[in-house]
């Protein structure tokens, strides 16, 4: 990666993402060094224009920065730092610099429905998923209506924990369903969306 590192007086903005969900975390600055010895530890480090000295993020709070990936930008004088916080990035304790909540703007639903499609294209034996395509529409089928009655008992029964426990279930056997239709969430949303007009 050719970084211009003179352009900004030694210094360059570094945007940091949250590799996971894609957030953007905070703008710091790296010199030569700061890139250096973030690559090398694996934390991410800045250099502090106010202090004018070096500072891995989290080395007073315990929040570091876990290092996934760097990317320079199409000129040479920004970096893209995608990284795992360890805790809330801000120093007032919110997620972000930016004040936003640190999830992913696909709700997790999607990001399962990515994983399953995954397991079908590209199955592993040892996985749940893999044996549930495995076995067939039937079996699956199945499975959606045995999770479904177990729904209907436990919000009957009042238990409240189990009735999380059990819708979790059932939405990941429906989504398992729509893969094996080859029906996406997005068609299902677009009926929804038809239907509340």
């Amino acid at each position: 990666m050719k970084i211009d590192f003179e352009k900004g007086n030694g210094l360059v903005p570094a945007i940091v993402q949250d590799a996971q969900t894609g957030k953007v975390l905070m703008l710091g600055y790296m010199n030569r060094v700061a890139y250096e010895k973030t690559r090398e530890t694996k934390r991410v480090t800045f250099f502090s224009r106010s202090r004018q000295k070096l500072w891995t993020k989290g080395e007073t709070s315990g929040n570091f920065l876990h290092l996934s990936e760097i990317r320079v930008d199409c000129d040479g004088d920004t970096l893209l730092v995608k990284a795992r916080p360890e805790g809330p990035t801000c120093h007032t304790g919110a997620d972000t610099c930016f004040d936003e909540i640190n999830r992913a703007d696909a709700p997790f639903l999607w990001e399962l429905e990515k994983v399953i499609a995954d397991r079908k294209a590209q199955p592993l034996p040892e996985s749940y998923t893999c044996q549930l395509f495995e076995k067939g529409i039937k079996k699956i089928a199945q499975k959606v209506g045995e999770e479904a009655t177990e729904v209907v008992i436990d919000a009957v029964a009042d238990d409240v924990p189990r009735l999380k426990e059990e819708v979790a279930d059932l939405l990941y056997h429906l989504l398992v369903l729509l893969a094996e239709k080859d029906v996406s969430l997005d068609e299902i949303t677009e009926v929804l969306e038809k239907r509340h007009r």
